[in-house]
């Protein structure tokens, strides 16, 4: 009898269990160099539910921006199954955009026009089309710059534009390619929490990868730590703070220092290497 009961509250259970947005089962990717087998990937597993934000970090060679192009669609020659809402990653899809480290705009089109690119799918009347193209402007702060081009804009806003034009078409996951990777500081900072208050008047559910633990542990619920030849997932860890954090505040800074321990394996990053150089006088060396 007791049997009876647990299985039927088991089944109850997974009936109401919300099945992930996104799942990578044994995703593997091998590439051809120079005529031998190169296993880039190796029986990668993650699922990622609606709404969540997730980051992958890792040294570089780890896989972060092959997982990336595998669940946009623009590379399908993988084993294992990656799906969306259920259904198999076969190529590019309108529910998936995306935001590269270049903003990759077309150097001939204005702002708005580099932003409308992203519907070019969508069926909408050239009304419709302009009022979605103004909406997203307002919401990267970019009103007043609709007629510039490209060569017109800071770094940062042009990085606005190309988060407009991944998000115009209303895709229910932003994939994040290090797209603030090429930015200085303060802007990188800015642009963060720009990100954050996009996700939180939309609830996208955002895939972001990135080489900065530091900017992976302040956006990210989620932090997926890769490691190297083939790339795998070494550790998960969890950021259970809420937003908005304090970027120097003392929980951040640790969750922060166990994804660098992740990444590095023996803690070197608190003590980097310090080399003599023989004949070197002190007068001559400037602080």
């Amino acid at each position: 009898m007791n049997a009876f009961i647990n299985a039927a509250l088991n089944a109850a259970n997974q009936a109401d269990a919300t099945p992930p947005l996104v799942s990578f089962e044994q995703v593997g990717k091998t590439f051809t160099v120079d005529g031998q087998a190169f296993e880039a990937i190796h029986n990668f597993d993650l699922s990622i539910n609606e709404g969540e934000f997730i980051a992958i970090v890792g040294a570089s060679g780890c896989g972060k921006s092959t997982l990336l192009r595998l669940l946009v669609g623009l590379d399908t020659d993988y084993s294992g199954r990656i799906r969306v809402d259920g259904k198999p990653v076969t190529g590019i899809g309108g529910e998936r955009g995306i935001v590269f480290q270049e903003h990759r705009l077309f150097p001939w089109l204005n702002v708005e026009q580099n932003i409308g690119l992203g519907l070019v799918n969508e069926k909408l009347t050239q009304g419709e089309r302009a009022r979605r193209v103004h909406e997203f402007v307002q919401l990267v702060g970019l009103v007043g710059f609709e007629s510039a081009y490209p060569h017109q804009l800071s770094g940062g806003m042009a990085q606005r534009v190309a988060i407009a034009r991944g998000l115009v078409a209303s895709p229910r996951i932003l994939l994040l390619d290090e797209p603030f990777g090429a930015l200085d500081a303060l802007t990188r900072q800015q642009l963060q929490d720009e990100l954050l208050a996009i996700r939180e008047r939309s609830g996208i559910t955002t895939l972001l990868v990135t080489h900065d633990a530091e900017e992976a542990t302040y956006l990210a619920d989620r932090v997926v730590v890769l490691e190297p030849r083939p790339g795998r997932i070494k550790a998960v860890v969890e950021i259970d703070l809420p937003h908005p954090r304090q970027r120097t505040g003392v929980a951040l800074h640790g969750l922060r220092e166990k994804v660098l321990h992740q990444i590095t394996g023996d803690g070197s990053y608190l003590k980097p290497q310090v080399h003599r150089v023989e004949g070197l006088r002190p007068e001559l060396i400037a602080l």
